[in-house]
């Protein structure tokens, strides 16, 4: 596994220990961020998708990817 870009994320949750559809875990984690929180997503595939979902709830995100199978987004309160 590559170096955390986003080491500084106050919570994290590696959606490739998820076993089915991380969506609600995702959204779980969101939800239970205090104000001003961030949370680092790490997925082993770019999860675009996520992307409008996270625009309509008010969140802001970051991107890196740092090998072909890891990707790491840092959402945070926009």
């Amino acid at each position: 596994m590559s170096a955390d870009p986003f080491d500084d994320a106050d919570e994290r949750l590696d959606a490739r220990e998820i076993d089915g559809e991380p969506f609600g875990d995702i959204m779980a984690a969101l939800d239970g961020l205090d104000d001003g929180e961030s949370l680092c997503l790490v997925n082993s595939f770019e999860p675009a998708p996520l992307y409008g979902v996270l625009e309509e709830r008010g969140f802001a995100h970051e991107t890196a990817n740092p090998a072909d199978d890891e990707w790491y987004v840092e959402i945070t309160p926009a």
